[in-house]
């Protein structure tokens, strides 16, 4: 009797609204085509064949040909602002309903190939709206308010396995990440100062919400906790359409809050966005927005499931489930097997699930020392103001946005370190590009440095992570030896 009672409560908190899948939908495709705007301010950079991330240096990182990306297919100087203009109108044809399941395809593999051509600038959220968009494919997205329903459109309740799969999705990126954060760091709420550092992920705002917090951090980091541990379990529970409400306010405040506090770039729009598809019925009828015939009001339907579709969405919900497990137990210090790897990575399942699980106490941060033909010594990351190498003014807000911030961040890390020579070559190439002879870069060097990780420990500890001209032997690159040769 247990069990059937779970099973309707579950079942009860997997019905979605077909007005909440219509308001998803435009948020997710509004969201799609903005990324893809976004992402042209960095075109030359980031999907150039002589940019930041080499589509043969991507391969080898990835080491799995699953690892697909239509983007890397080819070196064409068009290629990647193609693909960012099919993102784009894939994501604007998604928001308007038009051709909503071939739109939803399309929005997927153009989002999954564009950020697997910038993976290492690459964050939570992106891997999570490729995970919201696999989804889409097989929910009843344009059943109200789209193009394809301006005749006749479906608003009622709908249950699938591709609404089980959205839900427990949702639910299961907060668990994660509250399981992740069950640590010292956490409990002794020291976590949230740390991270609202500019020097670690925080903004402006986020460094005065710590000194106005200062006293109350715990509260703060026990109230995060609860409610990544505790939302999702009551979403699960399938409480009545008031809880639930509720629950979205929540969850909604929260990632209000992410943006304004954190440089985590899209990962705050997204998860408003996929609250969207959790608001109930009871709720737009409140708005008076047209909703299903009284007659099937409570009526959950099917979306005409093909046998196929439900077949991809159990074994994509078990890729999930296999990749959850491997990131949030011991087994994380062992590799996956490889053909279990390669079905992850071909559905593009794998997320970072363990969201600000450890934090330290550090401050960090990176410079590109670039030594001009006129003899100014500036910092190309940050359009060339005068050099700082120790706590620069406004640490990663002072990058150009988000990705340079996550790419900066994880790059002294031996993992992507691969990328560094062609990033500094990349950088140096750019400047150049666009300043005259006198303002070229003649020398140029990409470092990270940290502060030490207690306390009591305030070692500065500065790497040197690439040079440019490659460096030789001696130390200098040739470029370099012939400029100061020259009479």
């Amino acid at each position: 009797m247990a069990a059937t009672g779970f099973m309707a409560r579950l079942r009860r908190s997997c019905t979605l609204d077909g007005r909440s899948l219509a308001a998803f939908r435009m948020a997710i495709g509004t969201l799609v085509t903005a990324d893809a705007l976004l992402r042209t301010r960095d075109v030359g950079l980031m999907f150039a064949a002589d940019g930041m991330f080499p589509a043969q240096l991507l391969r080898a990182w990835f080491a799995d040909p699953c690892a697909w990306s239509l983007a890397a297919c080819s070196d064409a100087s068009w290629w990647g602002p193609f693909m960012l203009a099919a993102e784009a109108a894939a994501g604007l044809m998604l928001a308007a309903g038009c051709a909503t399941r071939w739109a939803s395809i399309a929005a997927w593999v153009a989002a999954v190939s564009v950020l697997r051509r910038t993976a290492p600038a690459t964050n939570a959220g992106d891997g999570w709206l490729a995970c919201l968009l696999f989804w889409s494919m097989f929910l009843p997205l344009g059943g109200v308010w789209s193009w394809d329903a301006r005749s006749a459109g479906r608003a009622g309740p709908v249950r699938s396995t591709a609404t089980v799969g959205l839900v427990l999705q949702i639910a299961v990126v907060y668990l994660a990440a509250g399981i992740s954060k069950w640590n010292a760091c956490w409990l002794s709420g020291d976590a949230v100062r740390f991270v609202m550092s500019v020097h670690d992920h925080g903004t402006a705002w986020g460094e005065r919400f710590v000194m106005l917090t200062d006293g109350w951090h715990r509260p703060v980091a026990w109230s995060v906790l609860a409610l990544e541990l505790g939302g999702p379990l009551v979403l699960l529970a399938g409480t009545g359409p008031g809880t639930r409400l509720c629950l979205v306010f929540l969850f909604a405040m929260f990632h209000v809050a992410t943006c304004l506090l954190m440089t985590v770039g899209l990962f705050g729009p997204i998860g408003l966005a996929s609250w969207l598809a959790i608001v109930p019925g009871e709720a737009w009828d409140r708005l008076g927005l047209p909703g299903p015939p009284a007659a099937d009001a409570h009526a959950p339907t099917a979306d005409r499931e093909s046998p196929w579709a439900r077949a991809t969405c159990l074994a994509a919900g078990g890729l999930a489930a296999l990749s959850l497990l491997h990131d949030v137990t011991p087994w994380r210090h062992h590799p996956l097997p490889r053909p279990l790897a390669s079905l992850v990575n071909l559905a593009c399942m794998h997320q970072e699930w363990g969201m600000f699980g450890e934090v330290e106490r550090q401050e960090q941060w990176a410079y590109a020392r670039a030594e001009l033909a006129d003899g100014a010594v500036v910092d190309l990351l940050r359009d060339g103001r005068p050099l700082e190498t120790e706590r620069p003014a406004g640490g990663y807000t002072t990058l150009p946005h988000h990705r340079w911030h996550k790419l900066f961040w994880v790059l002294p890390r031996p993992r992507f370190r691969m990328f560094a020579p062609a990033i500094a070559a990349a950088l140096a190439r750019h400047w150049n590009d666009h300043h005259p002879a006198h303002r070229r870069v003649r020398v140029l060097e990409l470092r990270a440095a940290r502060l030490g990780r207690t306390a009591a420990d305030d070692t500065l500890h500065d790497v040197l992570l690439a040079a440019w001209p490659p460096r030789s032997e001696g130390g200098r690159g040739g470029f370099d030896r012939l400029i100061d040769a020259a009479p």
